[in-house]
């Protein structure tokens, strides 16, 4: 199975983890190679410096408000330069989630059971649902915005992640089943814009989706669901 490690030249790495938890055998390297293991003080400080005038923005103005050209203005640099370090305005946006990715990743790779190891895999699928619809909504104009183009949508490092994560907990529930593809199917049902047509445009309460998780989950893996 396969695991992200989403690294920000900012914040520490995450160390290797040990052999009992979920681990993967391949990393996916988030962002351009020059950018890791680490940047040279000034680049560091130019990176933080960007991503701080996008946060800024966000707060200000909400997701839309992030363009190049208003981040390099706020940061009071050339457009060039933030081109230059995170390629396009979905790799800029996707490094302000870099450090939300990092954390709940380690929750559900060695973090306390239902979500970490320790817990059946149905309880595990079932809090990792729960966890990923309540974050998704605190995030979601952000998510939003920085949601891939068609073609990069299910290659992204991050939503390949959480694919592996629900394909691995499919495949110790069902060993005779084709997880990958069962994992699509309820991946689909925490796709951010999902999200936001029920949420926003339909009015739907945060019970139900929840609710619905549960109940897709427990048809999915032939159990009974507990509420």
């Amino acid at each position: 199975m396969v695991y992200a490690v989403f690294m920000s030249a900012d914040l520490p790495l995450l160390p290797s983890p040990p052999p009992q938890l979920d681990t993967g055998v391949e990393l996916i390297q988030l962002g351009a190679p020059e950018d890791e293991p680490c940047l040279r003080a000034d680049a560091a400080r130019n990176r933080a410096r960007l991503l701080d005038a996008a946060a800024r923005l966000i707060a200000e103005h909400g997701a839309a408000g992030v363009t190049m050209e208003a981040v390099a203005a706020a940061a009071e640099v050339g457009k060039g330069t933030v081109f230059r370090r995170f390629g396009d305005r979905t790799g800029l946006l996707t490094a302000l989630l870099d450090h939300s990715e990092r954390q709940f990743q380690a929750a559900f790779i060695g973090g306390p059971p239902p979500l970490g190891p320790g817990a059946p895999p149905v309880e595990r699928l079932h809090a990792f649902g729960n966890a990923v619809l309540r974050r998704t909504v605190e995030q979601l104009d952000l998510m939003l915005a920085a949601e891939p183009s068609s073609d990069r949508r299910f290659a992204a490092a991050p939503g390949r992640a959480l694919h592996a994560h629900v394909a691995m907990l499919l495949r110790r529930q069902l060993p005779e089943a084709d997880s990958e593809l069962l994992a699509h199917t309820l991946m689909g049902y925490l796709n951010p814009v999902l999200i936001h047509h029920l949420t926003r445009q339909c009015g739907m309460p945060m019970e139900r989706l929840e609710t619905g998780w549960t109940d897709l989950v427990a048809r999915v893996t032939g159990t009974q669901a507990t509420c």
